[in-house]
């Protein structure tokens, strides 16, 4: 029996149970999908958000490297299997209600996102703007340029 098959989530009885106890009951919402917040554990830069299945929950947990679910691939992410830049869980938290994943890393390779840069989050949008609002760019040079990792592999942002 592998590491995953033995993590088992407790169900969901009572309020207090689940924002009280030790007992692991995640709330997965109508996709069978919980939300994952990923910050860089030494800065605390959020580097992405993404999404866990139960299946992907689990190996997280039992391999200490992140796992997702990709909604545009629709299949478990091994974050860093294509591209070399795994990015292993030094913490795993859960909110209070436990519908919500927070996952502190480090990155091998020292990027997370698939366009090449550091963080997902690497434009910010002008607070106080009116009129047309354009992103700045916080990020300006990419850590690695995506074709020669991904080569021909489908982009998964979808329109």
């Amino acid at each position: 029996m592998s590491n995953q098959e033995q993590i088992q989530f407790s169900a969901r009885k009572t309020v207090e149970q689940v924002e009280e106890s030790d007992e692991l009951a995640p709330k997965f919402d109508e996709y069978g999908l919980i939300p994952v917040v990923t910050t860089d554990a030494s800065s605390g830069e959020v580097l992405m958000h993404g999404y866990m299945n139960e299946e992907a929950f689990r190996k997280t947990v039992a391999l200490g490297e992140a796992v997702y679910w990709s909604r545009s691939r629709k299949c478990l992410w091994h974050k860093g299997a294509t591209s070399g830049l795994v990015q292993k869980v030094v913490e795993m938290r859960i909110d209070d209600d436990q519908d919500a994943v927070w996952l502190r890393v480090n990155v091998n390779g020292g990027a997370s996102c698939h366009v090449g840069y550091r963080s997902c989050f690497y434009r910010s949008v002008p607070v106080g703007a009116s009129g047309t609002v354009s992103l700045n760019f916080e990020e300006t040079e990419k850590v690695f340029d995506p074709k020669a990792v991904y080569g021909d592999a489908p982009n998964p942002t979808q329109l």
